[in-house]
């Protein structure tokens, strides 16, 4: 079964179709060329808006980063002889839009907190004319997608706008929170309203024709189409059902000619195809289903990186049923990218490809009775050890260096020399070699007083008023308080403890004993001039440490994510092994006839309760 769940994961082509972004959450841009199956472009650690060249180091990571949308459009050209370029749309949950011009490699423009909460959606019609962008704080922006200005904003929804479609002809604005509303672009007046999605809308896209929208909400298995007719009281056209929540829709044709041809992807990588001369016919229609083989022993090992469906677009109708599509699928590090026709009635199962397993392992599929699978080529760590994996490499220390000429060592005695060495571990732990450099100074100070709680009757792991601090520190003579604040500051540079426990008295001494700590030279310059360097240092570090503390807690949230799929798949296994074990306890107790009677008896005893409960 695929545990895949591709709802995280940002996808657009480009206009001609020969280039895919794909952004996986982690703050990366990849462009791939899907003529050449190779990555093209990777976009990392984007600058800010002062820096135009997004290659350079900004500093901040790109973990720092969080798209929730992509567009990717191509830009009206202004004169018949100039080549017409494309932008890469892109909406961060820090409420920011910008625009990447991929070909030249630069920040073409940012609009900063366009959205205060995150930008949920953006999108475009077909000739670009003006970017439409919605957010949590529920207002819609519409930016000029040359120079990045800011046109006009208006209130759509009191709820967030979870997504936005633009009809093709640029004239309707479909905006979606838990209603689904229209907007004439011209005036920004509402048309219609729409309403049925008891959640948040996902996905919104416009038919060909813009006569219809097809909608489907977050956690509902079915797309529904509704009618742009301007009715007031408008109840969905048709509904098309499918086995899991879809993440994209997509559509072509139009109901007076062509027919209605809809393409979809569900959370699991599956794509689905519908075709319908009208809507009548679309709705009563069974979705053609398009998926990737994963029977390969190989692959199944492989459950929180299985080969998926995660993009496609439809290109055009060959025959009234047949249309073609292009479809990227694989794994997320290696994606493969096909033009393929899809034939209405007819599901297709494609082949996945291994170019994007880095360890592959190799396990027979079938169990013994014990539970004892077959040894494994490669062996892999899982969270129980991965911990393990992270601890100081203990160094053996070489023996046979040190030892005289001896005579040539049987077999036997070869083998505990080895066992005796592999005995022999010496280890090193940080703090010993932070002090063999000099950072950290020894322990057999006379004035060291790290590992003492309690100095001179304070108490410095409890915590204390403002006040009742300030009166204990007062009671103090100013000479004890001097030689306090010198322990107190020798402390918080061996790290001996925490500033949290050390600043409140270190400050209240300085407050309140001021005079006498000015008058004692030169030892107040050298104090001060310590606890000044000690403040800059720390204070230094809290940026990078703030960075490194969101970082870990995005991978810490994307391992546990993980997790929960494996713990989702190794809970069905061991359903599956529980039910083989005791249909085989069963068999074992009819063979043997040991229970014969007492088996009989039970078995009359449920019926009969099978009976009254029926």
């Amino acid at each position: 079964m695929n545990l895949v769940n591709i709802k995280d994961v940002l996808t657009s082509f480009s206009p001609a179709l020969d280039y895919l972004a794909l952004s996986t959450g982690d703050g990366r841009i990849k462009i791939w060329d899907t003529v050449k199956g190779q990555v093209q472009t990777e976009f990392a650690d984007i600058a800010s808006s002062e820096e135009t060249n997004i290659y350079t180091n900004g500093g901040k990571g790109h973990l720092s980063v969080d798209y929730t949308c992509m567009k990717w459009l191509s830009l009206e050209r202004k004169k018949k002889r100039k080549l017409g370029t494309s932008i890469l749309v892109l909406g961060t949950g820090g409420g920011d839009v910008l625009a990447l011009d991929v070909a030249s490699g630069q920040l073409k423009w940012r609009i900063s907190d366009c959205h205060p909460g995150g930008v949920n959606a953006v999108s475009s019609s077909a000739k670009a004319s003006c970017i439409y962008s919605g957010g949590a704080d529920g207002m819609v922006c519409e930016i000029d997608p040359n120079s990045g200005n800011l046109i006009r904003k208006f209130k759509a929804s009191t709820k967030a706008v979870s997504s936005l479609s633009v009809s093709p002809d640029g004239k309707i604005l479909a905006t979606a929170s838990a209603q689904l509303r229209t907007f004439k672009c011209s005036d920004l007046k509402k048309i219609q309203k729409f309403t049925g999605h008891p959640g948040g809308v996902r996905c919104v896209a416009f038919t060909e024709d813009g006569k219809y929208i097809l909608s489907s909400a977050v956690g509902e298995r079915y797309i529904a189409v509704w009618k742009t007719d301007g009715a007031k009281k408008q109840s969905a056209s048709c509904v098309l059902a499918l086995e899991n929540p879809p993440v994209f829709v997509d559509s072509w044709g139009e109901t007076d000619a062509k027919g209605l041809y809809v393409i979809a992807i569900s959370e699991v990588g599956v794509c689905y195809f519908w075709y319908g001369s009208n809507v009548e016919e679309l709705g009563n229609a069974k979705p053609t289903k398009v998926s990737l083989a994963t029977e390969d022993s190989s692959l199944k090992q492989h459950k929180g990186s299985l080969p998926i469906i995660f993009a496609a677009k439809l290109q055009g109708v060959l025959k009234p049923g047949s249309a073609n599509a292009f479809i990227a699928s694989g794994l997320l590090v290696k994606p493969s990218f096909q033009k393929m026709v899809l034939q209405f009635g007819n599901d297709l199962v494609l082949n996945a490809s291994k170019s994007g397993i880095l360890l592959p392992i190799t396990q027979s599929v079938s169990k013994s009775k014990k539970g004892q699978g077959v040894q494994n080529k490669v062996t892999t760590l899982d969270r129980a050890h991965a911990e393990d994996a992270l601890l100081p490499i203990a160094r053996v220390a070489d023996l046979l260096e040190n030892r005289s000429v001896q005579p040539q060592p049987s077999d036997k005695d070869t083998d505990m020399i080895d066992q005796s060495q592999a005995d022999y571990v010496e280890t090193f732990s940080m703090e010993d070699k932070l002090r063999s450099l000099g950072i950290l100074k020894g322990t057999d100070e006379p004035n060291n007083l790290s590992s003492a709680s309690v100095m001179d009757g304070i108490d410095l792991e409890a915590f204390l008023p403002p006040k009742k601090l300030k009166s204990a520190v007062l009671s103090m003579e100013p000479s004890t308080a001097f030689k306090t604040l010198e322990a107190l500051v020798a402390m918080w540079q061996t790290r001996g403890r925490g500033g949290k426990y050390l600043l409140p008295w270190i400050y209240s001494i300085m407050v309140n004993h001021r005079h006498y700590i000015m008058s004692q030279e030169p030892k107040n310059q050298q104090l001060l001039t310590t606890l000044h360097k000690i403040t800059k240092n720390r204070g230094t570090a809290l940026q990078q440490l703030l960075q490194l503390s969101g970082r870990l807690q995005l991978v810490t949230a994307q391992i546990n994510k993980a997790a929960g799929n494996e713990t989702q798949s190794r809970v069905l296994e061991q359903e599956i092994d529980e039910s083989e074990d005791e249909e085989e306890e069963e068999v074992e107790e009819h063979f043997y006839g040991e229970n014969d009677n007492e088996s009989e008896l039970s078995s009359d005893d449920g019926n009969d309760e099978d009976d009254e409960i029926q």
